[in-house]
């Protein structure tokens, strides 16, 4: 279990980096789609290993996530 651990968060980690990178080359809103799968990769390992601060960073930012998928639908209409 420990090898699939750290897979996920190896996983969690390069989807979060793409997602910030393409965000900061003006790739908006494709960036949305692999730092979502990085945060809720995230939020699986904290989870998994109960981790608490891993699980207060990244479950937490969920909901912004989703705030900002919406803001998206409503904006392009």
């Amino acid at each position: 279990m420990n090898g699939k651990i750290k897979a996920l968060k190896w996983t969690a980690t390069a989807l979060t980096l793409t997602g910030i990178l393409t965000f900061y080359l003006d790739f908006y809103p494709y960036s949305m789609i692999p730092h979502s799968f990085g945060i809720l990769c995230w939020t699986a390992a904290g989870i998994i290993t109960k981790d608490k601060p891993l699980l207060a960073n990244f479950s937490l930012q969920i909901p912004i996530i989703i705030a900002g998928v919406i803001k998206l639908i409503f904006s392009s209409n």
